[in-house]
């Protein structure tokens, strides 16, 4: 929007900011033994107010989500009114929690302008019983049983429904709901588009004054329902007054306007009785049981305009019309459909001028609703620690145990912010090394709404005053591997070459935050001060044979040779923001000579222990391992050829003396670190020359470790799936790896092991972000050693071997591959999923797994995780440029 790029008015006041998931959340979690899933179910969602967000079905907000629209549906058969998606719980299902609804995020412009969801509703009786029945009946080796084969979909009968917002201006929202019946017979379904205020009141001594929302009985015909806030208090916490003002929604005259209270049903949830008849859960039980539970008065914090019991003639469709918006309008719902014509087109010109000029109509497909994902995943992410452990209710003070479970040590973590989710259903709060890789496709659309992310997580409300930055709410004293600085330095550049402005401004307050971060991270997990690493999980869930967040008994230590190669980067992503700073301010160049050095010391680390007689290099294998060490000066080695072993590449960064010459201080230490310090050196820096003159080659692999390594990752029989990177060598299928009692193997789909949860693999599934990670190593490694380093191409090439950017691209464009359709029009994604890969309604609606298995390509575990896996809208725009 013209006005949105002047500044002059906030487009992104009102957005897609509601959770799909509230219930099972740590935030709503006041039990004493912390089992989330366990004390607000699906089932009792519906009648508990929350206290700390909303969910819905493609629901929106405003900027503190104050006020929610959301709709809701009831086909006639189905045991309750559907207002949140369902889904199984870890103690349900063979591979921990996953949703078990079919929705997709398919359009969606930056500033929320225009937006566009399909929701898939059987019109038979929903099957939650049986779910969760065969999902608990089958083992861990079996794949999880999904909705579709339930046979719930047989014949089309289901409804398509698409919801689509549309702009008239910042505060004016138009809402479009076409009902698709798939079926061959007409079919019935109650619509319910739903208004309410998110409990505000409730949670002190003395519950609050609240807002209402009343019937205004508009004589157009139109319903009209206005919500006012102005009786209701402030938000107090914030830096500036907050309210709403007068809503008013209209909608299409048919519908019946419903009002109850966004209140705890307590004699449901509790047994006691209710201040008030009219609950929270009043439209469920109105709708389904002809309950009298909703208020004659027309007045309440929650309503919606019910229509009932729809015709939809088979193959056909109906539409639903509303309009939300902060004044008076006559007549406001004949422009609807005019404004919704008017934003999709705005938004097909913007992605028009986004996509690359080589990408097929088919990658244009995958990249839009990639980056759609992207906009639909915001959430107000609201989270004040220390209130969460003390308790709202002096009365009611939560259980002393709660100290204990998780989060102690972050009471000053509050959040009120717009954040990235992961998934807004199953991982519906940020993480850190997740939130990372979210803003490289955010910044192709939104460089500023990715700039702003990764500075919250700095900012000091939650980046912890050691220096930890938060890793995700089950426990923030987690560790996930440290991108943060490597997402800034991409993004910053990212913005520049956008915009033609360099944001330094950006750029110099996270480096002051990051070196706290680096600080800790050198206090926390090199306990001997060697320059070798013992980092934890570091979000690998299970690629070993036991938890390495949590230290041997023995006293031995893990030298990790990923925690490693993740501080190497980190050290040289700060020396490269540090040479960009010193651009403007010298005073910096000491700091970037501080991180060379510092990376110098993790490289020569690598090969010689600290100082002993060992490495994490194994010249036999020509891979990184992890090693155990023992008290008496002992090793083990683990020879699990997995990620761990290739980490290690993502330190490289190249410094050209044409541009080092910029910065006098920072050469003559460079030179001079060379010449007397060479036995460091020469473990981690080599020297070369091309046209414009020498390139030192900043890398913790030397050009034969180099070419040994490549030629394992584009090896069929090791690292190269048909679909990108293993994360763990299909070597070890044939040679499992044991340590003690356990044994890991190569396993290329659903996790077969409960350690961390259960429901996510390393063993051997394709993940984007650390493939996204080794495409771009690859990419630098070839700046500087050209056609240099060949290795073998796969046997059936058209070349005998192949450079490092070839298999960049090769990787690159086997990730792509794995949403778009073969010469047989199948996508990967989908598997043997008939439905999926081949019907008209299906097979254009994508889904962004959390990973993929590794020898057919199908999505595995979260399947909205576009919070990493939309890292191929990046792939696309840079590989079809």
């Amino acid at each position: 929007m013209d006005e949105d790029r002047l500044k002059t008015q906030n487009w992104r006041s009102w957005g897609p900011y509601v959770s799909e998931r509230a219930w099972g959340t740590v935030r709503e979690d006041y039990s004493s033994n912390g089992d989330a899933w366990g004390f607000l179910t699906h089932d009792q969602a519906r009648s508990k107010a929350y206290r700390w967000g909303e969910d819905g079905l493609a629901g929106i907000c405003d900027r503190y989500q104050l006020l929610v629209f959301a709709l809701a549906f009831w086909n006639g058969q189905d045991e309750i009114l559907k207002e949140r998606l369902f889904g199984v719980v870890p103690q349900q299902n063979n591979h921990g929690e996953d949703v078990r609804e079919y929705y997709y995020y398919l359009d969606a412009s930056p500033t929320h302008s225009y937006l566009k969801y399909l929701y898939k509703y059987p019109q038979a009786k929903f099957p939650y019983q049986q779910l969760i029945e065969e999902s608990q009946r089958r083992g861990i080796e079996q794949p999880e049983f999904e909705l579709l084969d339930t046979g719930i979909f047989d014949d089309n009968r289901y409804f398509d429904i698409f919801v689509e917002y549309a702009k008239a201006d910042p505060e004016d929202i138009c809402v479009r709901v076409e009902l698709f019946n798939r079926g061959s017979e007409p079919a019935h379904l109650h619509v319910l588009p739903q208004l309410w205020f998110r409990n505000t009141w409730s949670w002190g001594d003395v519950p609050g004054p609240t807002p209402s929302i009343r019937n205004a009985k508009d004589p157009s015909g139109q319903a009209c329902l206005i919500a006012d806030d102005s009786t209701a208090t402030p938000m107090s916490n914030l830096l500036t007054d907050y309210a709403l003002g007068k809503r008013y929604l209209y909608a299409e005259s048919g519908g019946q306007p419903l009002f109850t209270n966004n209140e705890t049903h307590r004699e449901r949830m509790y047994g006691c009785p209710d201040p008030t008849p009219f609950v929270k859960d009043a439209f469920h039980r109105y709708v389904i049981n002809g309950d009298a539970c909703v208020n004659p008065d027309e007045v309440g914090t929650k309503a919606c305009v019910h229509y009932g019991n729809v015709t939809v003639p088979a193959g056909e469709s109906v539409v639903i019309r509303l309009r939300l918006t902060d004044r008076p309008i006559s007549d406001a719902i004949q422009g609807v459909d005019a404004v919704v014509k008017q934003r999709k087109s705005e938004t097909d010109v913007f992605y028009d001028e986004l996509h690359p000029p080589k990408a097929s109509e088919d990658e244009r497909l995958v990249q839009r609703q990639a980056l759609a994902g992207m906009i639909w995943s915001k959430q107000f992410y609201y989270f004040d620690v220390n209130k969460w452990l003390e308790g709202d209710d002096s009365r009611a003070k939560p259980p002393a145990s709660r100290h204990t479970i998780r989060n102690e040590h972050w009471k000053h973590l509050n959040s009120m912010r717009i954040l990235s989710m992961p998934d807004k259903w199953e991982y519906p709060w940020f993480a850190a090394w997740d939130l990372a890789f979210q803003c490289i496709p955010l910044a192709l659309v939104d460089p500023e709404f990715a700039k702003e992310q990764l500075w919250l997580l700095l900012f000091e409300q939650f980046q912890h005053p050691n220096g930890q930055i938060p890793a995700y709410e089950w426990e923030f004293s987690d560790l996930n591997p440290p991108v943060h600085a490597w997402a800034i330095w991409r993004v910053y550049n990212m913005d520049r070459i956008q915009s033609g402005r360099a944001d330094r401004e950006f750029l110099e307050k996270c480096f002051h935050k990051l070196l706290l971060n680096f600080t800790w991270w050198v206090n926390k997990v090199d306990a001997e001060g060697h320059n070798v690493f013992e980092g934890g999980f570091l979000g690998l869930d299970n690629i070993t044979t036991f938890d390495r967040s949590t230290p041997p008994s023995d006293g031995s230590s893990l030298k990790q040779a990923d925690a490693t190669g993740w501080m190497g980067m980190y050290c040289l992503n700060l020396m490269r923001i540090a040479l960009e700073l010193a651009k403007e301010n010298k005073t910096y160049v000491g700091l970037a000579i501080k991180f060379f050095e510092h990376y110098v010391y993790i490289g020569s680390a690598m090969k010689n222990m600290g100082g002993r007689d060992y490495e994490l290099w194994s010249e036999e294998d020509g891979l990184f391992f992890d090693a155990l060490c023992y008290p008496d000066g002992s090793y083990h080695r683990f020879r699990l050829r997995s990620l761990v072993s290739l980490i290690p590449l993502y330190a490289v960064e190249r410094l050209e003396e044409v541009w080092t010459s910029e910065f006098p201080e920072f050469k003559a230490n460079l030179d001079w670190f060379m010449r007397n310090r060479s036995h460091l050196t020469e473990a981690c820096l080599s020297t070369s020359e091309n046209a414009e003159g020498k390139v030192h080659l900043l890398s913790l692999v030397d050009a034969e470790q180099l070419r040994r390594i490549v030629e394992v990752l584009w090896d069929d029989a090791e690292f190269l799936s048909p679909y990108g990177l293993r994360s763990m060598s299909k070597h070890h299928q044939e040679h499992p790896f044991s340590f003690g009692d356990q044994t890991v193997k190569y396993d290329p789909a659903e996790s077969t092991t409960w350690l961390k949860g259960g429901n996510s693999n390393w063993r051997g599934p394709i993940w984007f972000p650390t493939s996204f990670l080794m495409i771009e190593s690859l990419r630098k490694l070839s700046k500087v050693y050209g056609e240099s380093i060949r290795v073998p191409a796969e046997p059936d090439a058209d070349r005998e071997t192949m450079t490092l950017s070839e298999v960049a691209e090769g990787h690159a464009n086997r990730l792509i591959s794995l949403f778009t359709r073969d010469a047989d029009g199948r996508r990967a994604i989908y598997g043997q999923r008939e439905t999926m890969q081949h019907d008209p309604h299906w097979r254009d609606c994508l889904l962004f797994h959390e990973y993929f298995n590794a020898e057919t390509g199908e999505g595995l575990g979260a399947n909205h995780q576009t919070g990493w896996t939309g890292l191929v809208a990046s792939l696309i725009d840079e590989w079809r440029r």
